[in-house]
């Protein structure tokens, strides 16, 4: 099963939006093996978007995501990566469709609540940057035969 990273950022944790979060990807037929909130540290937050780092709207990511709690989740799936993609919406709020995190909650770019890893591998490595491998449980959950064929 495909595993993806995903991460309900400072603005969806203050909003009360986790809750809302996890039922759609619980919706979904996704399989929940590991979310824990957590302070995220500066050396962590640059890691995370180091991609960006020379670009300059690096440090004003930075000091969003550690300014207050995120919940950081692993989930698995059928395809979980792209679908994954496809719950969270556009990246800008505006251009994301209504039914998607972002298009029913979202507003500006800036405060877009929720991150989703955006390839097989980009998730990989997050899920090794966010999370120790004991950290993550494997599980087979009662519906599985509800789900796939």
């Amino acid at each position: 099963m495909e595993r993806t990273f995903i991460m309900i950022k400072p603005d969806g944790v203050q909003r009360g939006l986790v809750g809302e979060v996890i039922s759609r990807f619980e919706r979904k037929g996704f399989t929940l093996v590991g979310m824990k909130l957590m302070a995220v540290s500066r050396e962590l937050a640059e890691k995370h978007y180091g991609v960006h780092k020379d670009k300059p709207f690096f440090a004003g990511l930075v000091e969003f995501i550690i300014s207050s709690p995120v919940v950081a989740m692993v989930w698995e799936g059928d395809s979980v990566v792209a679908s994954g993609r496809t719950l969270i919406g556009a990246t800008n709020p505006i251009s994301s469709a209504p039914g998607t995190i972002r298009g029913d909650f979202g507003i500006t770019i800036g405060r877009n609540l929720i991150h989703g890893s955006d390839a097989i591998e980009t998730a990989q490595q997050e899920i090794k940057l966010w999370f120790q491998e004991d950290e993550l449980t494997s599980w087979e959950p009662s519906n599985k035969g509800w789900l796939y064929e």
